[in-house]
């Protein structure tokens, strides 16, 4: 982490730069620790570049690039007039003009799939006709007024102007420089085993998939898929998982609070006072921070992430009760909408718990250089004592021991209390009236929330494994399930199963043995004895039999059918 301290020491906090304070301290002990690596994803872009648009701007935009790279122009709308530098390019031998319009883009740099609308109805691949055995384009300048991709963050290679001058030349500018070979961190890890995504056809949970601003993530039915390629580090879907399933992968959650420990450390140990945690990402958030810098409070400690969504609550959490006043996430207009929409929804899920905590909500909350924050800063309270635990790469494990140390400081602590809807805590509620305990629900829980008590018409459930994620609610035939989010502080009470339904069991009607419950064989006789199968008191009675008896006394009816009473009598046997 060398890099980031010569990042660090090249910003001028106060007339001074970076000298022996506190803050200067903290952040040499963050740059310091290290890291484990994670592996790399690869790009190679030969400089084949496809452009789409309106004529004239199409093929002016081709001319400007140059015949450095091989360029290709679909063209989408024609001119009825062209300018010089236009006119010489639909002329360019090197250059092939397409015209017609696009049916769909897909891919990243190094291999975009691009496919041109036929007459017929169909489609056909655009490299197929741009003269060349290159199977794809690596790279695509998009001028339509509506871009064919409209992920919030476009994958590498992809360039849509949107009618902004700036940004045309800027993509301009760069487009020349994206041949060659680069590479990028591959930002997440991804348990299956613990994925709340789905089971037997069911959908659950969905919060990675809508906090993707580059659609990067997909179902697979029961669990879900990354793309590497498209994903580029925004870090919300590991904030929005319940369960941990998706972790930010560099740096991982243990080594992001190991610096985080160091740096509160190390500044307390230098006489600072309410150290105020301000996360930035390593661009825009970092080119803000060189703005702030001089007038920056002496209190207020950067931390670089690669984009300020890939840290959630268990983060925030964590830094309060290893000693920070606050934490601050520096908002810019660089940060997606769904990005900002999932650290919304993230705060909203944590301030009802700080309140419960006897904790000013505003502990955690996103700024914008709009805001004073010096006045802010000299506002925070004292943080409470700091933590000594360990944390590993176990999200719901590092927030129990988090607010389990801040509420060990709270002088009126709460019992409970509830949170908003789609946080991923909480009970559920089973309406016994309703539940025939036909054990849908344990079968598709992902976390083992639920749970039915062997032989015992019993359905069990434990809090604390419990992520909301909805899967039991859609499994249950009877409607019977509700979900009530909360917090419920107590751990042992947490971690204890409880009884959510249970019945008598129902036996057997031929041999006894119990094989359901009084509620399921009514429930069942109710809805079958107006059908055609079940008219006789024979059949119906079947429906109270073991699965055992119920064989056997089938046979037993069609044995009879098959050879009838025997009669014994003149001329019988004997």
């Amino acid at each position: 982490m060398t890099d980031l301290l010569k990042v660090y020491e090249g910003l001028k906090f106060g007339p001074a730069g970076m000298k022996d304070g506190p803050r200067e301290r903290a952040m040499e002990a963050g740059a310091l620790v290290e890291v484990e690596a994670t592996s790399l994803v690869g790009y190679r872009s030969a400089g084949y570049l496809l452009v789409v648009g309106p004529e004239q701007e199409a093929l002016a935009a081709a001319a400007a690039i140059g015949p450095a790279l091989h360029r290709t122009v679909l063209v989408t709308e024609d001119a009825h007039e062209l300018d010089e530098a236009a006119a010489a390019a639909r002329d360019d031998p090197a250059l092939s003009v397409i015209r017609g319009r696009p049916a769909g883009i897909s891919g990243h740099l190094g291999k975009f799939t691009a496919r041109m609308q036929v007459a017929d109805g169909g489609d056909l691949n655009l490299s197929e006709l741009n003269g060349t055995a290159h199977p794809w384009f690596d790279l695509v300048l998009d001028l339509q007024s509506i871009p064919a991709l409209g992920m919030e963050v476009p994958p590498f290679g992809y360039y849509a102007p949107r009618g902004d001058p700036d940004r045309l030349q800027r993509a301009l500018a760069e487009i020349p420089e994206m041949t060659g070979e680069f590479e990028k961190p591959k930002f997440f890890n991804y348990s299956p085993d613990i994925c709340a995504h789905g089971d037997s056809g069911l959908t659950g949970c969905t919060r990675c998939m809508d906090a993707c601003p580059t659609n990067a993530i997909t179902s697979l039915g029961d669990l879900i898929e990354v793309d590497p390629y498209l994903c580029q580090g925004g870090g919300s879907c590991a904030a929005a998982c319940p369960t941990g399933a998706i972790i930010y992968a560099y740096p991982t959650p243990k080594d992001q609070l190991a610096r985080i420990r160091a740096m509160l450390t190390a500044f307390r140990d230098a006489g600072g006072t309410r150290p105020v945690l301000l996360f930035h990402d390593e661009e825009h958030g970092l080119e803000t921070l060189q703005a702030l810098a001089p007038t920056l409070p002496g209190n207020v400690v950067p931390v670089q992430v690669a984009e300020i969504g890939a840290v959630g609550m268990d983060i925030w959490l964590a830094s309060l009760a290893y000693g920070a006043s606050a934490v601050w996430l520096l908002d810019t207009p660089a940060v997606a909408r769904s990005v900002r929409g999932e650290l919304e929804a993230q705060q909203s899920y944590v301030e009802p718990i700080l309140e419960a905590l006897g904790l000013a909500k505003d502990r955690i909350r996103m700024v914008t250089v709009i805001q004073d924050l010096g006045a802010d800063a000299e506002a925070v309270a004292e943080p409470v004592a700091a933590a000594a635990f360990d944390t590993f790469n176990e999200k719901r494990g590092t927030l129990r021991l988090a607010i389990d140390h801040l509420r060990e400081y709270a002088t009126q602590p709460a019992e409970q209390v509830g949170l908003p809807k789609g946080a991923p805590f909480g009970q559920v509620l089973v309406d016994a009236q309703s539940c025939t305990l036909c054990m849908a629900c344990p079968q598709v829980c992902p976390t083992n929330a639920l749970g039915d008590a062997g032989d015992k018409p019993q359905l069990n459930f434990t809090e604390d494994l419990c992520v909301q994620c909805g899967l039991c609610r859609q499994a249950c035939p009877e409607d019977a399930i509700t979900l009530q989010p909360r917090y419920l502080f107590d751990w042992e009470q947490r971690r204890r199963p409880r009884v959510a339904n249970e019945e008598e069991p129902f036996c057997c009607v031929s041999c006894g043995k119990p094989f359901a419950t009084a509620s399921v064989i009514e429930r069942m006789t109710d809805r079958l004895q107006d059908h055609h199968m079940f008219k006789s008191e024979e059949s119906l009675r079947r429906l109270k039999m073991c699965g055992d008896c119920r064989v056997m006394d089938m046979f037993a009816e069609e044995m009879r059918d098959v050879t009838g009473p025997r009669v014994f009598g003149m001329g019988s046997d004997k």
